[in-house]
C-alpha cells in the first residue's frame, strides 16, 4: 500500500463589511500573531503560506493565513476584484480574527497590502517581512509597461492580457484594477514604518525586480528597515534555503517585537 498525504481540513469562512466571503485558516498561539498575505493570483496554499503554517504550529506561535475574495478558496470572480478589494479583505481578516499586535508576512502583491494595513491600523501592527513586495505595481508595472495599443484596448474593452515569467496563463488585466489601484499607491505619500521591517528580494527577480525594492527602502521611513538581496532566487522564494531563510527572518523580527 502506498502512501499519501493526509486530506486537507476545510477552510473557515469570514464574511467581510462588504459582504465577501473569504476563506481562512488559523493556528492558536502565543503572540504577536503572524499573519501572511500571498500575492496576485496567489492563494494560502501556495508553499510559503504551508511552510510558515507548519513553522508556526512548531513555535506554537498564533497564525492567520487567508484567500482574498477570487482567490483560492474564497467566493467571487478574480476579474471583478482589484487592490482595494483585496485589502479590504485582510483588513476584516486582521480586525475581527486576530488579537493583539500582528507581524505581517507580505508575498509580491501581499507585500503592498501589507503596507496599506501598516497605514490603516498602525496601532495593531508590530513588524513586516515582505517577499518580493511589489507596492503599486498596478500603476508602475503594469500600466507603465503597457504600449499604447493595450492602453486603448484597456479603456475601451476593459481588459487587456500580460504575459508571465510564472504561469503558463497570460495575466488578465481589468480596467478596474488599474483604475482602483490609482487609490491604493503607497510610493507617492509618506510611509512611515514604525517597527522592524525585513524585506527579501531575489536578484532573478524578472516580475518584480530588485529596483522596486531598493525604491521601497529609499522611500519608506523608520528606524529599523533592512533589505536583503539573495544572488539567484526568483520571484517564487521557494527554494527550501530560501524558505528557511523566510523563517528565520519572522523569527527575528519577532525577537525585536
Amino acid at each position: 500500500m502506498t502512501s499519501s498525504e493526509p486530506p486537507v481540513p476545510p477552510p473557515d469562512f469570514l464574511t467581510t463589511p462588504q459582504g465577501r466571503r473569504i476563506a481562512y485558516r488559523r493556528i492558536a498561539g502565543n503572540g504577536p500573531g503572524v499573519v501572511f498575505l500571498h500575492g496576485f493570483r496567489s492563494d494560502m496554499q501556495g508553499s510559503k503560506a504551508v511552510h510558515l503554517a507548519a513553522w508556526a504550529e512548531a513555535e506554537g506561535r498564533a497564525f492567520l493565513r487567508l484567500d482574498y475574495s477570487g482567490h483560492g478558496l474564497s467566493e467571487g470572480d478574480f476579474l471583478d476584484g482589484s487592490i482595494g478589494d483585496w485589502f479590504e479583505d485582510a483588513l476584516a481578516a486582521v480586525t475581527q480574527l486576530t488579537e493583539g499586535p500582528q507581524v505581517l508576512v507580505g508575498s509580491s502583491m501581499g507585500g503592498w497590502i501589507s503596507l496599506l494595513l501598516a497605514k490603516a491600523i498602525p496601532q495593531r501592527i508590530a513588524g513586516l517581512v515582505g517577499i518580493a513586495a511589489a507596492p503599486d505595481f498596478t500603476e508602475d508595472s503594469m500600466w507603465a509597461g503597457a504600449s499604447e495599443a493595450q492602453r486603448r484596448v484597456l479603456l475601451t474593452e476593459g481588459k487587456i492580457e500580460l504575459p508571465s515569467d510564472y504561469s503558463p496563463e497570460p495575466y488578465i488585466i481589468t480596467r478596474r484594477l488599474i483604475e482602483e489601484g490609482r487609490s491604493r499607491l503607497v510610493l507617492r505619500d509618506p510611509l512611515p514604518l514604525p517597527f522592524p521591517v525585513r524585506l527579501l528580494q531575489g536578484t532573478a527577480d524578472t516580475d518584480v525586480p530588485p529596483s522596486v525594492a531598493l525604491r521601497l527602502l529609499d522611500h519608506a521611513s523608520g528606524h529599523d528597515i533592512r533589505l536583503m538581496l539573495v544572488k539567484g532566487a526568483d520571484h517564487r522564494f521557494s527554494s527550501p534555503e530560501n524558505l528557511d531563510l523566510i523563517t528565520a527572518t519572522l523569527a527575528e523580527v519577532l525577537a525585536h517585537v
